[in-house]
């Protein structure tokens, strides 16, 4: 069997996935997949990822936030690379593994701190936020709920 192919012939995978991101089997019902290469205006981004991180689905507004690094001025991408490590720490946490979890959350949290404020984000609150769960996750090894583990983007 060959690998899947999107419509411009790169692979990517057509297994559903659920809502933490991990494959399902073929035929399975997923959750809908966000898009990739989607080019969004900074709060519709922002909009997104809270949307998803407040539905408990942090792996795929990490898939909105690498959007926007991806598409977003080269003085933003710190950021929004640094927020889609903090949503992929999450996803990890939350999957069971609190060693890559926290250390994804530490991660992000440095890189979120170090980047310029924008669009309004409660980036003091973002770092804390991380920092918190990530002692927490990496202290007791706990499973989070990711959905009431999510972040405020915004105050």
């Amino acid at each position: 069997m060959g690998r899947d192919r999107d419509a411009g012939g790169r692979a990517r995978s057509a297994r559903p996935r659920d809502g933490l991101g991990r494959p399902l089997p073929y035929g399975a019902r997923g959750v809908e997949r966000q898009p990739e290469g989607v080019v969004r205006a900074p709060e519709e981004s922002i909009t997104q990822a809270q949307r998803l991180l407040d539905a408990g689905m942090p792996f795929h507004a990490h898939e909105v936030f690498e959007d926007a690094w991806k598409s977003g001025p080269a003085d933003e991408r710190a950021l929004w690379r640094g927020l889609a490590q903090l949503a992929v720490g999450l996803t990890h946490a939350a999957r069971g593994n609190p060693k890559g979890g926290g250390r994804l959350l530490l991660r992000g949290a440095g890189v979120v701190e170090a980047s310029a404020p924008a669009h309004g984000l409660d980036r003091p609150g973002i770092v804390a936020w991380a920092r918190g769960l990530a002692a927490r996750v990496g202290a007791g090894g706990e499973v989070v709920d990711p959905a009431a583990e999510a972040p405020r983007l915004r105050g």
